[in-house]
């Protein structure tokens, strides 16, 4: 009798798709992907790991995603008993379904050892990461080892499909950045607002970048183009950063809603933010801003090793410095960040021309480059059943 790998791979494939999301992010782009591969294909089963929003759309998830939302080394060892039993549940559910696609989104450890394990278990199906890992920064070793294990990438860069290949990595495929729909450009750059301040998600990077901020909003608040003071926080962190900010000498509001969000960038004349996926949202938005980030001993041994110019998705993107990069190893210096944001706010041929440039990023984004043209993901899934 033939191994329970090789039977497994000669059963027919399933009209179905397995999808897992490791967090909110790819929780909100699992929704998407869900509501597009039901309006396309009707009768197609699909099953996974999500979150509300997947959930909304009428996954029912194998177990809470929270259990995967890890931020950090410290975290993942704390969690790695956990995490490997998860990892468990997906392999074994999805070698029961036999889906005839399993796509995983983001969560790059986690969907990396589950990707291995399907190998090993002889998973006959397409696997599919949707979000591309960082390979681009730190070389062709990363890429080539994708090669083995995922058959196609799905990637929200329009870069990342000609670096992947360059770089030996797996066929990929440029399908859009999510923040597209939720961050539409605004149609013009205001005289006056209010300023944004982005101090992280995470305890550590608030901790690390609030403080700084409350010398920028110091340092801009009698400016005439100044008029006021607003940190886009998360859920999770707002009353905390309520009750630091409310011994700061300049007031300032805190919003955590989608709607106050918005509000906030369409009348802000600039920003200033903590570097992540935030500074490419406030890009597409055409938001001036400043980047900034304090580094610790783990992350600044990283970034030297990086092969990247820059460490912003907008700089990365255009080639070039579009917005400044305000960078610290161990400890940050308020005085220097704040010199920086004042620089912005009182040169309104910068803000300018930092609206102007990020037009022309937000039209790469929409089209894709000429080698890798924009894409449907449905499209890229159902082509695989």
């Amino acid at each position: 009798m033939p191994p329970i790998s090789r039977l497994s791979a000669l059963l027919p494939k399933m009209t179905s798709v397995f999808v897992l999301a490791g967090e909110a992010s790819g929780d909100r782009i699992g929704a998407n992907l869900i509501a597009g591969l039901r309006r396309s294909r009707p009768d197609l089963s699909i099953s996974g790991v999500g979150g509300d929003a997947m959930e909304g759309e009428g996954l029912s998830s194998l177990f809470p995603i929270d259990d995967l939302a890890v931020m950090g080394y410290r975290d993942v060892i704390v969690r790695l008993p956990l995490l490997l039993w998860r990892a468990r549940q997906v392999v074994s559910a999805v070698m029961r379904q036999q889906p005839g696609v399993v796509v995983l989104i983001d969560a790059q450890v986690f969907s990396k050892v589950v990707a291995r394990s399907l190998r090993k278990r002889g998973y006959g199906g397409a696997i599919i990461l949707y979000v591309a890992p960082a390979v681009w920064a730190w070389g062709a070793g990363r890429a080539r080892k994708l090669a083995g294990i995922f058959d196609e990438v799905l990637s929200v860069l329009p870069f990342e499909p000609g670096a992947m290949r360059s770089l030996g990595g797996p066929q990929t495929a440029y399908v859009g950045h999510p923040a597209l729909e939720r961050y539409p450009m605004r149609p013009a750059q205001p005289a006056s607002g209010p300023i944004l301040l982005l101090p992280g998600s995470r305890r550590g990077e608030i901790t690390r970048h609030l403080p700084m901020m409350a010398e920028v909003a110091q340092r801009l608040s009698a400016h005439p183009s100044v008029t006021g003071f607003i940190i886009l926080s998360t859920r999770s962190q707002a009353a905390r950063i309520s009750r630091m900010v409310a011994q700061w000498p300049i007031p300032v509001s805190v919003v955590v809603t989608a709607l106050d969000r918005q509000s906030a960038i369409e009348q802000a004349i600039a920003a200033v933010a903590v570097s992540g996926t935030v500074t490419l949202e406030l890009a597409l938005a055409g938001v001036p801003h400043i980047l900034t980030y304090v580094a610790e001993g783990a992350q600044v041994r990283m970034f030297k090793r990086a092969t990247t110019r820059f460490i912003g998705l907008p700089n990365i993107i255009a080639e070039k410095e579009v917005i400044p990069e305000v960078l610290f190893a161990h400890k940050g210096e308020p005085g220097k960040l704040a010199d920086a944001a004042f620089a912005l706010v009182d040169a309104p041929n910068e803000l300018a021309s930092q609206a102007e440039e990020f037009r022309q990023i937000r039209t790469l984004m929409e089209k894709g480059a000429p080698e890798a043209p924009l894409q449907d993901p449905v499209e890229r899934i159902l082509a695989r059943i």
